[in-house]
């Protein structure tokens, strides 16, 4: 039988594309705030990019740039939706008014734990509470600090009216809404310029996750801890929606085994181990603690946190509360 050279050819030329198809590859740029070489860097993004390079087979190469080489925190969302980046990680709070019902998991005793915060976050997402805030990108999995608290140079800080006439860095408006109304001067900046300006007196004090304090070196310049939990900062992974479409169905197939919940709790398995590496840290440096136990319930503190919660629902509506609850609904689901 004779072979039609024309289908022949056809043929050999569609088997040499898909040849030069499957052998392309395609190289992923990621940005993070954290400090390259810091534990994060190292067991979370790095540690994400080589499983995503073998899991397909070399036709992925993902480039991990720490430390906002590649784009400011401040602007790492809006770096990825318009393609500046392949995918980014940052903090939504560092995006003011961005993400109302995300920040919802930073309220005062959503969560105890990098772990709870994280599997609440990811779970809220998941079930589609939280779509339209990231409409223009592909979210891959979003996580939390765990806890923060009160760290200050040279005051103590025991009482809610102690916090009058500090200069505190805020890590998000809500918690700059409650320094403001305690008598505190907030100023707002991202984590990695927190350490000059407590070094230089631009700030007395900060509210931090311990995780924080360990990787942006601030232990070595609080002396003062007061473990009230003001906050639980929410944390993304997020890709270019155009990037994520343009891979063929197999690798997008790879990316999205890299999402959702087994890395969202994989993150938290990193933050909270550095959350007691953090203190620890300041416990062998001698540093004084005041320890808030039930801070809810406190008669000093538990009336300042409740105000702060209540006052952001009413600010941002009946949506805020519908994802509020559900929040708290999910606390048993994600334990601890």
């Amino acid at each position: 039988m004779r072979l039609n050279p024309i289908v022949t050819g056809l043929a050999v030329a569609s088997a040499l594309t898909t040849q030069a198809a499957l052998a392309e590859t395609t190289t992923l740029r990621v940005a993070h705030v954290w400090p390259g070489g810091s534990m994060i860097d190292k067991e979370l993004f790095q540690a994400w990019a080589t499983s995503v390079e073998e899991a397909s087979q070399g036709r992925l190469e993902v480039e991990v740039y720490p430390g906002q080489t590649l784009t400011k925190s401040d602007k790492t969302y809006e770096s990825i939706a318009n393609g500046i980046a392949d995918i980014g990680a940052s903090a939504q709070g560092y995006t003011a008014g961005r993400f109302p019902l995300t920040q919802v998991i930073e309220l005062p005793g959503v969560s105890a734990s990098s772990r709870q915060g994280s599997c609440i976050l990811q779970s809220l997402y998941d079930a589609g509470h939280l779509d339209a805030e990231y409409a223009d990108t592909h979210p891959l999995f979003m996580f939390t600090t765990g806890p923060g608290y009160l760290h200050t140079k040279a005051q103590p800080i025991e009482t809610p009216e102690d916090l009058d006439g500090l200069r505190l860095r805020r890590p998000t408006p809500l918690v700059g809404d409650m320094f403001e109304r305690l008598g505190a001067q907030a100023v707002g900046m991202p984590a990695p310029d927190v350490f000059t300006a407590m070094q230089r007196g631009v700030v007395d004090g900060l509210s931090f996750n311990w995780e924080g304090m360990k990787t942006f070196r601030l232990n070595e310049l609080a002396n003062h801890h007061t473990e009230v939990p003001l906050y639980d900062l929410s944390l993304f992974a997020t890709m270019s929606q155009r990037t994520y479409d343009a891979l063929p169905d197999d690798l997008q197939q790879v990316i999205d085994d890299h999402s959702g919940l087994e890395w969202s709790l994989r993150a938290a398995e990193v933050y909270d181990e550095l959350i007691r590496q953090g203190r620890q840290e300041a416990e062998a440096a001698g540093d004084d603690f005041v320890v808030i136990d039930n801070a809810l319930e406190h008669p000093d503190w538990g009336p300042v946190l409740q105000e702060t919660t209540d006052r952001y629902l009413e600010e941002i509506g009946d949506e805020a509360r519908k994802a509020y609850d559900e929040a708290m609904s999910l606390q048993d689901k994600c334990s601890a």
